[in-house]
């Protein structure tokens, strides 16, 4: 009985909170994009002013209109997106970004060699085992149709999928040590 109680407070909050949310979504919006340059970033914080609305709620005063207090929970987050892409502006600032490029550039003939090395791995593997591998990170299936597929539990494929990985790990050592060469 308390858990269907919970459950209806709980369904009559968020009926209370979209009834004042939904209205003022438009206009917090127009909010948040006059703060930022970029519409997407603008629909990204109003999803994460919702959220922290959400979590908020109970704490809202009812006699008070909602969406000044919407607000000021964006401007929170817009100042959090502002900081951290200054952080990242200062990265940037201090070469980082060509610092990265000039050490993937150094690393590129490395990461060929194990990318090839992964190639003639996979290769190896059984065909149910490459099957899986292919499920999951090529085609993107999720664990569950993986293990309805196969008609294995959700469990079976995440042990699967670790002892594949670690084999393939093995193997692409095993390459580099011998020195083999599959480009």
């Amino acid at each position: 009985m308390t858990d269907r109680n919970d459950r209806r407070t709980n369904d009559d909050s968020q009926a209370k909170f979209l009834r004042l949310f939904l209205p003022s979504e438009r206009e917090l919006f127009r909010y948040v994009s006059a703060l930022v340059p970029n519409v997407g970033d603008a629909e990204e914080i109003v999803q994460q002013t919702a959220v922290e609305l959400w979590r908020k709620f109970d704490q809202y005063d009812a006699q008070q209109p909602f969406t000044p207090w919407a607000c000021r929970f964006a401007i929170n987050i817009v100042k959090q997106w502002v900081a951290g892409r200054q952080r990242w502006q200062s990265l940037l600032e201090r070469g980082l970004a060509e610092e990265l490029v000039n050490r993937r550039e150094q690393l590129r003939p490395q990461f060929e060699n194990r990318l090839s090395h992964l190639d003639q791995c996979l290769e190896k593997l059984p065909s149910e085992q490459r099957g899986i591998v292919q499920a999951y990170y090529f085609r993107r299936h999720s664990i569950d149709v993986i293990a309805a597929k196969t008609r294995r539990s959700v469990e079976a494929v995440y042990k699967t999928l670790q002892r594949i990985r670690l084999m393939l790990r093995q193997c692409i050592e095993q390459a580099e040590q011998t020195g083999e060469s599959f480009a």
